[in-house]
């Protein structure tokens, strides 16, 4: 896969256009993003549509960027698997773009996604330890649950309640799932 830092990035962009996507949630987008990024969400990424919407330009490199690279990484591996070459993982993502003082949006601050699903979790380990003490036994399998999918998601790398929460109405920006700068 290659790759290429933001500093150099930035180079790129003052001598050619270039095409860079930000794989983010649209909120985490809203909050901060790369001056000219468009948004397009990893769980909704299809690398085809992606490559058909360059108009003539699809042996351009396309730059994808997240907030610190491994999104951006799965995503350049759906587009490599999906056969398309010219695909470049932006290193350090949008927190190394901010940290170098390179030109950002910024918009509305929301509450970050990871906060989100270990709210979430925590709620259901401690309701599920309080029904199984005072309900029944067996609603300790609803903390089992929990901690299974943790751990799931710890050794996949994909999380299923984060998804879950991600598609949740005060996570999206308004029509269509994306936002635009």
């Amino acid at each position: 896969m290659q790759t290429i830092d933001v500093k150099r990035l930035a180079e790129e962009q003052r001598r050619f256009h270039v095409d860079v996507i930000d794989v983010r949630m649209p909120t985490e987008f809203r909050e901060i993003h790369a001056q000219f990024a468009r948004n397009v969400p990893l769980d909704s990424l299809d690398p085809h549509e992606v490559l058909a919407s360059r108009n003539g330009a699809a042996d351009q490199p396309l730059f994808v960027i997240c907030r610190s690279g491994n999104r951006s990484a799965q995503a350049c591996k759906k587009f490599i698997d999906a056969g398309f070459e010219n695909i470049v993982n932006v290193e350090g993502g949008t927190t190394a773009w901010d940290k170098a003082g390179l030109p950002v949006v910024r918009g509305k601050k929301a509450f970050p996604l990871t906060q989100q699903v270990q709210l979430t979790a925590g709620f259901l380990v401690l309701l599920g330890v309080v029904l199984a003490y005072f309900v029944h036994p067996y609603f300790a399998g609803l903390s089992a649950f929990v901690g299974a999918g943790l751990m799931f998601a710890g050794a996949t790398g994909a999380c299923p309640m984060a998804s879950g929460i991600a598609r949740m109405p005060w996570n999206q920006c308004g029509g269509g799932g994306s936002c635009l700068a």
